[in-house]
This record gives C-alpha cells, sequence and structure tokens, in this order.
C-alpha cells in the first residue's frame, strides 16, 4: 500500500482545521481535489478518517491514530533532512549513542569530549536510557552504540568491557549512620531510600538483594536524575544507593555523606554494545576502538592467529 506525502499532509491539516475546504486551502489543493483524496484514502486504508458534521468534519479515532504516525513521520523527515544536509557542511557521519545514567555521570562524557575532538567531523548524539532501554535501542538499530550495566539482556548485542564502577551509599549529614565509612544493604533495608525510577539497573538489583534477603524495599521515593536523588537525600527523606563517582561530588555540594556499600555486588561494569554483525560501520569501529582500545586490540590479535 503506498501513501503519497500529500494525501497525508491534507489528512494532518483537516485534523488541524476541522475543516476540509480549510485543509485544502492551507495545502493549496483546489476542493474538489482534497475531497477526492479524502474519499481515496479512506476507500485504501478501509477506514472512515472524518464524521462529516454541519460546521466541518470531525477525525474520528482511526484519524487520530493516522496523525500521530503522521507527526512521526514528519519528525523522521525532517531528522532525515537535518543529518543529510549535515554532510553538506563537511560532516561525515552521525553516531548515535544511548547511555545509562550512571554511565552519563561517571565516565562517558571525558571519553565523548576525547572523541568528538579527534572525530570533529562525526556528529554525536546521546540519550539517557535505563540499561534495559539501552540494549534494546542498540538491537533494534535505535542507537548505533550502547553504554550500559550488566547483566547482558539481548543476545543480539557484541559487547565489550568498557568501565568499572562501584555503587556508594549517600546518607544525610545527620542520620543514625552517619560516622560510619561503610554498611552492608541489610542494615540500609532498615531505612526509606530514594532511587531512580523503575527500571532502572540499581534499582532492580537492589529489588532482588532485597528479596534474596527476605526483606522488602522501602523505595519511599522515585526521581529521574542523581542530583534530585541528592537533594532528596538531604532534605532527610531517606538513604540512597548511587554509582561512588557522582556520590562523592554531590558529598562536597550538598549536606550529604557518602558511606561505602559494603557488597560484593556494589562492584560493577559498563559495557560497551552494538549489534552484531560481521562488519562495523567505519564511524562506530573508531568509537569502540577509542573507548575499549585493550579489548579491541586483542580481538585484532585473535583474527590474525586464526
Amino acid at each position: 500500500m503506498r501513501l503519497d506525502l500529500t494525501s497525508l499532509n491534507l489528512v494532518l491539516a483537516i485534523e488541524q482545521t476541522r475543516s476540509i475546504t480549510r485543509g485544502a486551502q492551507q495545502e493549496h489543493l483546489a476542493l474538489a481535489a482534497a475531497s477526492k483524496r479524502v474519499s481515496d484514502l479512506e476507500a485504501r486504508l478501509g477506514v472512515q478518517l472524518f464524521e462529516r458534521r454541519s460546521r466541518g468534519v470531525e477525525p474520528t479515532e482511526a484519524c487520530r491514530a493516522l496523525v500521530r504516525h503522521i507527526r512521526s513521520l514528519h519528525a523522521s523527515l525532517h531528522a532525515l533532512e537535518s543529518e543529510v544536509v549535515e554532510f553538506a557542511r563537511g560532516i561525515k557521519g552521525h553516531l548515535r549513542i544511548a547511555a545509562n545514567s550512571g554511565a552519563i555521570a561517571e565516565c562517558l562524557p571525558p571519553d565523548l569530549a576525547a572523541f568528538s575532538q579527534a572525530h570533529s567531523q562525526i556528529r554525536i548524539s546521546l540519550e539517557d536510557l535505563t540499561s534495559a532501554e539501552v540494549q534494546a535501542a542498540v538491537a533494534e538499530g535505535r542507537a548505533d552504540v550502547g553504554v550500559f550495566t550488566s547483566p547482558l539482556l539481548d543476545n543480539r548485542l557484541q559487547v565489550w568491557p568498557y568501565r568499572s564502577s562501584r555503587l556508594g551509599v549517600l546518607i544525610p549529614k545527620r542520620h543514625a549512620l552517619a560516622g560510619r565509612a561503610s554498611v552492608s544493604f541489610k542494615d540500609l533495608l532498615d531505612f526509606d531510600l530514594v532511587g531512580l525510577h523503575a527500571g532502572a539497573s540499581a534499582q532492580q538489583l537492589m529489588r532482588e538483594q532485597a528479596l534474596l534477603l527476605g526483606r522488602t524495599l522501602n523505595a519511599r521515593l522515585a526521581v529521574r536524575g542523581f542530583d534530585a536523588i541528592a537533594q532528596l537525600v538531604e532534605a532527610g527523606l531517606g538513604v540512597a544507593v548511587l554509582p561512588a563517582v557522582p556520590a562523592e561530588r554531590f558529598s562536597r555540594v550538598f549536606e550529604v555523606s557518602l558511606l561505602r556499600l559494603d557488597e560484593p555486588w556494589a562492584e560493577r561494569e559498563y559495557c560497551l554494545g552494538v549489534a552484531a554483525q560481521e562488519r562495523l560501520p567505519a564511524v562506530v569501529q573508531h568509537f569502540v576502538e577509542a573507548l575499549c582500545p585493550q579489548s579491541m586490540k586483542i580481538e585484532k590479535l585473535k583474527g590474525i592467529s586464526q
């Protein structure tokens, strides 16, 4: 089924103006031609798009669904045009990166800056997602590269170790745990916890560990962003488990203290993943080599020996 852009734009204009006449004028079409386009489209799709009323038209549910896709199509076309135009300005590629909040807060920014400086003709876009969302985005082609914490949830990815990380505990300055250097997760379960939104890898990990201890997680508040977590902890609304690097920065800015989380699972690994393929695109290859040089060197040596 072929749908032309003129007819789709006409549907959008009619939906916005609630009038075939005004929609036709907006799209510079004769009224008769516009009416025929709508009728042909309805016949092709097998649905009614508009209910004719005495003072115009009312979009049907089928029309509203179509309009959502038309707007999405417009956004994609705009992105397509912007990206292609960039090649005329000297841009040689576009690297779409998806990463979880921890990687963005701990280690990714300086590496992105160094890569961008070394490859100034490659445009970089970065999206903040949960580790599970990152893996899905890469596997489905919505991102070229993903940075996330283990475990690997999608076997369609090729993965390299990127950086090590450690979880720490943020508490208010005046708290029952204040003065301690470290704390066990079991001890934390006696207090309200401030955490990231559902789906965040650290949050899921804590739920699993609480279940193993036969306890429940008192997740009092869930927010997006480590800085929001730090401010809530400072206000005395709970304690928080988050990557130690940003937690240490917050301990210098807010009235909070950083404790060591005395658990083996507090040690985490960030992974860099791409969609499994025989040969990586040049832009992706350069990025992986820049962030995981040792792993790529070992792979090349294995290839030579084979």
